[in-house]
């Protein structure tokens, strides 16, 4: 059950509220009533009034037939919204249809929450068999290139800010890193090399580089991405995708001022 903290006086609907939609997720992308009370500690007949307030307004939508509830396409129109406004989607999108283009992998910028990453941005590549992120989806940082690399700056990137984040490394295929040790490890050598990959370690079959986008202060905010069908990043050809998407995440840090 996830426990429902205070709100400032005055605001608890809407702190409410928030905490229903944060509820779907890639886990739960579907609620019933009963279950989403239970799961968010209200009672059911608050979380009913809660869903039909929200359903009205367009956030969510309500099957009749079943009881579910899912995400609504209102909601869905002000995410997109408000990405397409934020510094990072202007400064990256034009860098992702280059790498899409050029590799034929699909390209991706993602931000780190929690323990997990968020695509923020894709564009798919050509090929019929690859990468098939989609906007919003979050992945267990561990298992994902672009999310070692957040992890390795987080750990090693500003100084008087390190931090020792407390990981979950659930293993997500047979070569999923799995212990701290290696991990701490794998960290160590994403920092010094600058960029990551991601060999079969959230799924087999599918293989991912990734390279930090830094901001005008020199922090590491994002992490910019090609990924595909592992028989394509042979040896040679992992080198090639590190430079390219190396180069792609240096222009989207100097728009967003980096040195």
């Amino acid at each position: 059950m996830t426990p429902v903290v205070s709100a400032p006086p005055g605001t608890q609907a809407v702190h409410r509220a928030f905490i229903v939609l944060k509820a779907f997720d890639t886990n739960h992308p579907e609620w019933s009533v009963t279950d989403l009370a239970r799961h968010i500690g209200l009672h059911k007949s608050t979380t009913f009034r809660l869903l039909g307030a929200l359903a009205h307004e367009g956030m969510l939508e309500h099957d009749e037939s079943s009881g579910i509830y899912r995400l609504g396409a209102e909601l869905i129109a002000l995410g997109t919204q408000a990405l397409r406004s934020t510094d990072l989607y202007i400064a990256s999108h034009a860098s992702l249809e280059d790498l899409a283009r050029e590799t034929g992998e699909t390209a991706t910028i993602e931000i780190l929450v929690g323990n997990e990453t968020v695509i923020l941005d894709e564009v798919h590549g050509r090929h019929l068999i690859g990468g098939r992120p989609d906007f919003g989806l979050r992945y267990p940082a561990h298992a994902t290139s672009t999310g070692k690399l957040l992890l390795a700056a987080e750990r090693f990137g500003q100084p008087g800010e390190r931090r020792m984040r407390r990981l979950h490394l659930t293993k997500l295929s047979p070569k999923t890193i799995t212990t701290i040790a290696a991990f701490d490890r794998e960290l160590i050598k994403v920092w010094r090399q600058g960029f990551a990959t991601a060999i079969e370690e959230i799924e087999i079959g599918y293989s991912a580089i990734g390279a930090p986008i830094r901001n005008v202060n020199g922090r590491t905010v994002a992490a910019i991405s090609v990924g595909g069908a592992k028989p394509r990043f042979t040896r040679p050809r992992i080198r090639q995708l590190a430079t390219r998407v190396c180069d792609a995440a240096a222009l989207v840090s100097r728009r967003l001022g980096a040195s």
